[in-house]
């Protein structure tokens, strides 16, 4: 067989392999999507996962792919990719999101993927092949996107609380099961919006990589963009249970008006980040509305001790996929 024939399906072994790191993230997020309109009883979780697929598909005509430039030209130097770092950041994110998901604990597949590219990188060419800039918006949104959907879902709530005084519960009840509809709809678009483009930028890389891609191209083909909003829907739908009820009753207990605010708030930040082009994760995104809604409601309402144990998880996210992927990339030289 001919070097450019292995070539090319090297490559589109690699590229099945990201669809397949964009199914699981579609599964292993699934929980920030429908974990808050499930632990209400808004939707059952056969409903909510097929509505929140299908706002996860449709996001590929809201927004611009702002977020796959970032990925895809931002965060690694001009020719420095190539097929054995894309391996292993794809295996490193991967793996990682196997351990957490089995654990059922809700970490990020976006820091994942940024780890796993991070870590690959510095074992082929060291920590100045990466972009400063592109990492550090990164890093820094870690902190920024629990921050702000805190501050919205706790603000939402006081605002809510404020507009809905002197009414019968069972009537504001009787609201918000509606509205929650909107909201998780809302969630549901920004998550497709922002992790989808991930993977669209981690491809879009490898083919520029290749040569099948010039690297002055404003956008990734078509093929790659409707596969991985396709793929993430799909992951979505068949959902990651073990974490849904971390995220939707052991953290606090939310009825509807306390969901429409946490997805809302977390909506919000997702369109804001998305619009400016930052890889964020909906996990701490939406784990900051939620513990921003139950602090409002009551401090001792939010359970403290599994909020840490997340927060933790956020911590080791991108150095535990990062050394993965570096010991991935030294592993792809055995296989090719």
């Amino acid at each position: 067989m001919a070097s450019a024939e292995i070539a090319f399906w090297v490559v589109a072994l690699l590229v099945v392999l990201a669809l397949l790191f964009d199914f699981m993230n579609g599964f292993h997020d699934a929980a920030n999507s429908i974990a808050t309109v499930v632990s209400t009883g808004v939707l059952k979780p056969q409903q909510a996962v097929l509505f929140a697929a299908f706002f996860n598909v449709i996001a590929v005509a809201f927004f611009q792919l702002k977020v796959a430039a970032t990925i895809g030209k931002g965060i690694v130097e001009p020719g420095i990719v190539d097929h054995h770092v894309v391996f292993g950041a794809l295996i490193g994110a991967i793996a990682w999101n196997t351990i957490t998901w089995w654990w059922g604990i809700p970490s990020s597949s976006s820091h994942a993927l940024i780890g796993g590219i991070v870590g690959a990188v510095v074992a082929k060419a060291g920590p100045d092949a990466l972009v400063g800039t592109g990492i550090w918006k990164t890093v820094a949104f870690i902190i920024v996107s629990p921050t702000l959907g805190f501050l919205l879902g706790s603000l939402l709530m006081v605002i809510v609380a404020w507009l809905c005084r002197g009414k019968s519960p069972l009537r504001i009840d009787g609201w918000f099961r509606r509205l929650q509809l909107v909201s998780a709809g809302l969630y549901s678009l920004g998550h497709g919006g922002n992790d989808a483009q991930k993977t669209i930028g981690l491809i879009w890389m490898l083919l520029i990589a290749a040569g099948m891609v010039a690297v002055g191209d404003k956008a990734p083909p078509a093929w790659v963009i409707w596969s991985c909003y396709i793929a993430i829907g799909l992951g979505t739908m068949f959902g990651g249970w073990r974490i849904v009820k971390t995220m939707g009753q052991r953290i606090t207990k939310l009825k509807p008006v306390g969901g429409f605010c946490a997805e809302t708030g977390g909506a919000i930040t997702l369109f804001l980040a998305t619009a400016m082009g930052i890889p964020v994760s909906t996990t701490h995104t939406i784990t900051g509305a939620i513990v921003g809604v139950g602090s409002v409601q009551r401090a001792s309402s939010v359970r403290w001790g599994v909020a840490g144990s997340i927060v933790w998880a956020w911590i080791f996210t991108i150095p535990a996929a990062a050394l993965m992927a570096a010991i991935c990339y030294w592993v792809s030289f055995l296989l090719y």
